[in-house]
């Protein structure tokens, strides 16, 4: 019999529940959705206020009356786009930027920042803490980066404010990148606004097997680690020998990249779906033989937005070495605290920002992509061995609770190594151990084997398409835990 409560409170609001891409009801609403979105998709308007309520749905699910502060941004940019193209003196643009910039970091502050400085300073004036019952909108990170990147670059002269209101809403709530990015932005995803792009049969097979790809990712390798071994270790260092430490830490370097990289894998075949394209997010950051490199792999929205919004207003490289090396640190610093309320995030992005200078001011005159050909591949190996463990090192600090468990976890690794708990290890964690490898050694593989599976895919019938998805989805309902895991970076 059918209950109209049960289906009312399944589609509304539920702050345990949001609606994420590896949940059963987002992909019956999402095959509905799309089927709504073909039949309108020679209708430019139509099918931009179909895709605009459902974004809004989708954020309303994990944010409830937040999404009115995602619409409020909306309006502020429009109106402050074209105020912008307006102005005729230069004072007038900067006021205008800097309204933008301070509206937006203001949001970020009080929302996400301000329990955090009020902790600091009552634990500075030995009071007791009572954080403010202030609750966190989803992806507000996300959507004020992409606000301020569109301001600026208006400001600029890179792009021209957009004149279509219901185009630039289109942008600031597209649901796929709306909670976990990628960073799109303005320049590149309004022109596809406007010109209102046809799916194509190559797009729909790209964008499936970037959905497989994602689920893969996160539910069969980063889920199951996280709830199976990551999350014990981390909760608890001291049960822990050395050894299972140092597993436990290379483990949540693997679960990090798997879910993040799977979620953007999946941002970007559901906008492939409907017939919009993004840049890649992650190029293999794993192979990188340096910390510059790393980030030119590893979150690269991000690391270009910060690059062109925050370092370069710095001053970038046009300066001295000095001040050069002191920007790219405040640059890291701020990546760090973008990643949340905690001062672990501070210091993993200062650690970040040491590695960076540190590689520059040693090996100045390195060019990895250059050289790489005239390298031995031992070199390579080794080079590729000590970025790795650079990053692991860092992402201690990213994933531990306090520095109390960042010491207690290097002292297990230091003092209570216990290498003869290994074959233990391997007979209790053996699929554990078996997904590690297997995430490494298809990390690892050359890209073209990548780039060949997958037109092997799209060439494929869609029939047969259509039953390898079916499969992939089987394996995926096997391995998912009895509780949805949100994506890692939902937080942000």
């Amino acid at each position: 019999m059918f209950d109209s409560e049960k289906l009312v409170k399944l589609l509304s609001y539920d702050e345990f529940n949001p609606l994420l891409f590896n949940t059963g009801l987002f992909l019956i609403l999402f095959v509905v959705f799309i089927g709504v979105v073909s039949m309108l998709r020679k209708h430019r308007i139509l099918k931009l206020v179909s895709i605009i309520l459902f974004s809004l749905y989708f954020y309303y699910k994990s944010s409830a009356e937040y999404c009115f502060i995602l619409l409020g941004v909306c309006v502020s940019d429009y109106v402050l786009g074209l105020l912008m193209m307006k102005s005729k003196h230069i004072w007038q643009k900067k006021v205008i930027v800097a309204v933008n910039v301070i509206m937006n970091v203001g949001m970020l502050f009080y929302f996400k920042y301000f329990n955090l400085l009020y902790e600091t300073i009552a634990n500075f004036a030995g009071k007791p803490f009572d954080p403010l019952d202030i609750v966190l909108p989803a992806g507000i990170s996300f959507f004020t980066f992409r606000s301020i990147s569109y301001i600026v670059d208006i400001y600029r002269g890179e792009i021209e404010a957009c004149r279509d209101f219901l185009a630039y809403t289109f942008y600031l709530t597209f649901f796929p990148p709306l909670l976990a990015g990628p960073v799109v932005r303005a320049k590149d995803m309004l022109p596809q606004v406007e010109n209102n792009p046809e799916v194509t049969a190559p797009m729909v097979s790209e964008g499936l097997f970037l959905i497989m790809c994602g689920l893969i990712k996160k539910v069969i390798v980063a889920d199951y680690l996280s709830q199976n071994f990551v999350d014990r270790v981390f909760d608890n260092p001291a049960l822990y020998s050395g050894f299972e430490n140092l597993m436990g830490a290379y483990g949540f370097t693997i679960q990090l990249y798997c879910d993040f990289s799977g979620y953007s894998d999946m941002a970007i075949g559901l906008a492939l779906l409907m017939g919009y394209s993004f840049f890649d997010n992650f190029n293999a950051p794993f192979k990188a033989q340096n910390p510059t490199e790393f980030w030119h792999r590893w979150h690269i929205s991000l690391s270009t937005w910060l690059r062109d919004y925050v370092y370069i207003p710095l001053g970038g490289n046009r300066c001295s070495k000095v001040r050069k090396n002191a920007n790219l640190m405040t640059t890291m610093v701020v990546g760090g605290l973008w990643h949340g309320a905690s001062w672990m995030y501070v210091v993993w992005g200062a650690l970040h920002g040491f590695f960076l200078v540190a590689h520059k001011l040693l090996f100045p005159s390195s060019r990895t992509k250059k050289n790489s050909g005239s390298t031995p591949k031992w070199r390579i190996a080794f080079n590729i061995f000590v970025t790795f463990n650079l990053v692991t090192f860092a992402f201690i600090f990213f994933r531990a609770r306090s520095l109390e468990d960042v010491g207690m976890m290097f002292s297990q690794i230091g003092t209570s190594f216990h290498a003869s708990v290994i074959p233990q290890f391997l007979t209790s964690y053996g699929l554990i151990v078996i997904l590690m490898g297997l995430a490494l050694i298809f990390h690892f593989m050359p890209s073209g084997w990548t780039s060949h599976a997958k037109r092997k895919y799209e060439k494929l019938p869609l029939i047969i398409q259509t039953f390898v998805l079916v499969v992939i989805l089987f394996l995926v309902i096997q391995f998912r835990q009895s509780d949805i895991v949100p994506f890692v970076y939902l937080q942000y």
